[in-house]
């Protein structure tokens, strides 16, 4: 059971390079999680909770002088700042009044205002949706464990690239740092 008043969505990345067939990141569970996400934010609204959407984005000399973290080299370019990829899915349901976080990295806390946001409006329990499982939305749950957030993964609401590789965000924070749910579980007081 969830507090609408201290419970926040956080849609994890949920862009155009990942999401849409003409992304360079594009996997295919990415574009199915879109419905997903939005029952579960349609159900959240109704119930008054609160929104958070990330958006990770790359200046194109983000990584020039890295020592060693260096995502291009991971993944190639991608979600650059200022381009298509990097806007938030145009299917997705979101509002003048959600709270957008610009990220740089896999954790959506390292260096943005997504904590401040978070302590400004009360928010302890987030529940988790987006993509990648085991990438962005992992990072961001343990973080959020580490900061005595309540991190809750909504399993039937993550997007991935290989289907062990969700299997493995769930189960890690199921076990290590968090709670893991479906849409349907999700319920608010």
């Amino acid at each position: 059971m969830y507090d609408p008043d201290s419970t926040a969505v956080v849609v994890v990345d949920m862009q155009h390079g990942f999401c849409h067939p003409d992304g360079s990141l594009y996997a295919p569970a990415s574009e199915r999680a879109i419905q997903p996400v939005n029952q579960l934010v349609s159900r959240a609204r109704d119930a008054g909770a609160s929104f958070v959407y990330t958006r990770d984005v790359h200046p194109p000399e983000q990584f020039e002088d890295a020592h060693y973290y260096d995502e291009f080299e991971r993944w190639g370019e991608h979600v650059l700042e200022d381009s298509w990829e990097a806007e938030l899915h145009a299917d997705l349901d979101v509002r003048d009044e959600d709270h957008v976080v610009t990220k740089h990295t896999y954790d959506a806390f390292y260096r943005t205002d997504l904590e401040g946001y978070l302590d400004t409006h009360g928010i302890d329990d987030l529940l988790l949706c987006g993509t990648l499982a085991n990438v962005c939305v992992l990072h961001t749950a343990g973080s959020a464990g580490l900061r005595d957030y309540r991190p809750v993964l909504v399993e039937d609401a993550l997007g991935y690239i290989e289907e062990d590789h969700r299997e493995y965000a769930v189960d890690h924070a199921d076990w290590l740092f968090g709670e893991v749910t479906t849409r349907e579980e999700v319920e608010f007081a």
